[in-house]
């Protein structure tokens, strides 16, 4: 992966592009000193594309190892064509090998302040030689990515100073040993302390992510699904709630406080003092990508005057909407605004002083969750599973431990089965009917209609189960009747092939049917930590695997895995019998 920053004069034009370009000079054995440099071959492919680049990074793939290459990146624009010079550009020197170390595995936030954050990391899984020292990028989760900076540190523990308070910055940690370079890490976010909090330690809670076989798998899930009307209003005339917010706070306590949008009369106020609103002339539509809540999703560019252009997620209140769905849908922008956490879908701006509203967000790049797995499956580790709902789990804490102004709008509201999102590996989730949630839903809430972080739990206990069999349906193909029965019998979903026993028994107690019995969300984190630290308790056990069915003359991947779910059924109707008759 290729960054650069960008040109420090643009030379009064808009129009930036780059170009990349690669040379390969000399083969394996050959020195790089006095060798003849060309073309790259054919085999060398650049992601998004070589030449006419927006963004300022590109993924170069095919490269062979132990062969010297070098990378030149221009700068172009509209009359770069008409100069007798060449394209201002710079060159970095590359060579890769398959000695260097592998990724770092996990990243320890050890402690913060308002102006620093210290981290630590452990060894890569595989050095393939002496660790050198380490390189640790860092960015300001507020800035482009391509503004990040470097420390190298000869221990596995670096301070970051001269840090802004209350900002949430990504970090990233490689290895070097005489061979070269290994990977970056995934990427972790830390935030430091506003400014007047004091300085501490974080030994128990500590904030981590696992880096995916891809090199930077972020931890987010989406869960868009319905949007909640919310029924209570109160007028207010006169003073913003955003002054009238000051009377709440309780920063002793550290404790922020979130508006209900349904507070306000007129709606759009609300989106006013909340929300960032965006010139729909900055914003250019492109294909559909999906089904929202309120219609059709579309891919868009967005790029303020000024600033670099962004994928966004664009959903509008399109020509015939109607008139009722303004209050939901603002209100749902309303509300996402107010969130700032590296595992919440970020919304990026709305549009209400023109037709047709807008709502934009983050694009999730990668697609939704279910079909990244299913495309997928059986390339991640137990480890990186498990970092997976992790990442989900701590949105979910910080979700659950919100305060509100109005109670009309609890923490429920916001939690799995509401139209906030979460997001893990740039992945979204596309949003479902209400009848269609009840595989996802705890015995409470489809008996009452009671949603507390209890039921909550249980949901994300079923998205656990999603993740471990790789976008598998909950229940199979089993009716909503069937489903609800099974429920009520005490069923619970076998652990998919391959599953640690230990991760199944997580699902299995947020699955409980006295929802005072099930796990919280921080007690989730913290199980899910302890995975991380000791990879060796996430070893499956010993019953019959996938593996072991070819031997039996079963070949078919459909017929496999049908058997295995049959065997886990089996064993667990077995294990029931046996605990009715003690």
């Amino acid at each position: 992966m290729l960054h650069w920053r960008l040109p420090q004069e643009l030379g009064g034009r808009g129009d930036l592009l780059f170009n990349v370009v690669c040379k390969e000079c000399g083969g394996p054995q050959a020195p790089s000193s006095g060798s003849i440099c060309r073309r790259c071959r054919d085999e060398v492919h650049f992601d998004p594309r070589q030449r006419g680049l927006t963004e300022s990074r590109v993924l170069v793939g095919g490269l062979r190892a132990h062969v010297p290459y070098i990378l030149e990146v221009q700068a172009v624009n509209g009359v770069s064509e008409l100069s007798p010079d060449p394209p201002q550009a710079a060159a970095i020197n590359v060579s890769i090998s398959h000695e260097v170390p592998s990724a770092v595995p996990v990243v320890h936030q050890v402690s913060r302040a308002a102006n620093s954050i210290t981290v630590s990391w452990p060894q890569p899984d595989q050095a393939n030689g002496n660790i050198l020292d380490y390189q640790l990028r860092y960015y300001d989760q507020a800035e482009d990515e391509s503004h990040s900076f470097t420390l190298t540190s000869e221990t596995n523990t670096a301070t970051v100073t001269r840090l802004s308070p209350g900002h949430i910055y990504g970090f990233q940690v490689r290895a070097r040993t005489t061979a070269g370079h290994g990977p970056y890490g995934g990427k972790v976010y830390f935030q430091t302390l506003p400014q007047g909090e004091l300085s501490s330690p974080l030994p128990e809670k500590l904030s981590l992510v696992i880096g995916s076989i891809l090199g930077a798998l972020a931890f987010l899930l989406l869960a868009a699904i319905t949007v909640l009307a919310v029924i209570f209003r109160r007028k207010q005339r006169g003073t913003g709630y955003m002054e009238q917010l000051q009377q709440y706070s309780s920063p002793g306590l550290g404790v922020k406080y979130y508006i209900d949008p349904a507070m306000y009369e007129d709606p759009c106020q609300a989106v006013r003092e909340l929300t960032r609103e965006v010139d729909p002339a900055y914003i250019k539509i492109e294909e559909v990508i999906g089904e929202g809540s309120f219609g059709e999703v579309r891919r868009g560019r967005l790029q303020p005057q000024g600033q670099p252009e962004q994928a966004v997620a664009i959903q509008a209140l399109w020509a015939g909407g109607a008139e009722s769905l303004q209050m939901p849908f603002l209100g749902r922008a309303a509300l996402l605004g107010q969130f700032q956490h590296p595992n919440i879908l970020q919304l990026e701006g709305v549009v209400t002083r023109s037709r047709p509203f807008m709502v934009l967000t983050e694009l999730m790049e990668l697609g939704p969750l279910d079909s990244f797995l299913r495309q997928r499956e059986g390339q991640f580790s137990s480890l990186q599973l498990v970092a997976m709902q992790r990442g989900v789990a701590d949105a979910m804490q910080y979700l659950a431990t919100c305060a509100f102004v109005h109670r009309a709008l609890s923490a429920r509201s916001v939690l799995v089965n509401s139209h906030l999102v979460c997001k893990v590996a740039r992945l979204g989730r596309s949003p479902q009917s209400s009848s269609s949630l009840l595989r996802w839903s705890a015995p409470e809430v489809v008996a009452h209609g009671k949603h507390t972080p209890a039921s909550d739990v249980w949901s994300f206990g079923v998205l656990m189960w999603e993740v471990m069999s790789y976008g598998e349906r909950p229940y199979w193909d089993m009716s909503e009747q069937e489903v609800l029965n099974a429920i009520e019998q005490e069923f619970r979903l076998p652990p998919p092939p391959g599953c640690p026993p230990r991760l199944h028994m997580l699902m299995l107690d947020t699955w409980q049917k006295d929802r005072a019995r099930r796990p919280h969300f921080d007690q989730l984190v913290a199980a899910f930590d302890k995975m991380i630290r000791k990879p060796d308790s996430l070893q499956a056990d010993g019953g019959m695997q996938d593996r072991d069915l070819p031997a039996l003359g079963i070949t078919l991947a459909g017929h496999q895995k049908k058997l295995l779910y049959n065997i886990q059924l089996l064993q667990q109707h077995l294990r029931q019998l046996d605990s009715v008759e003690v």
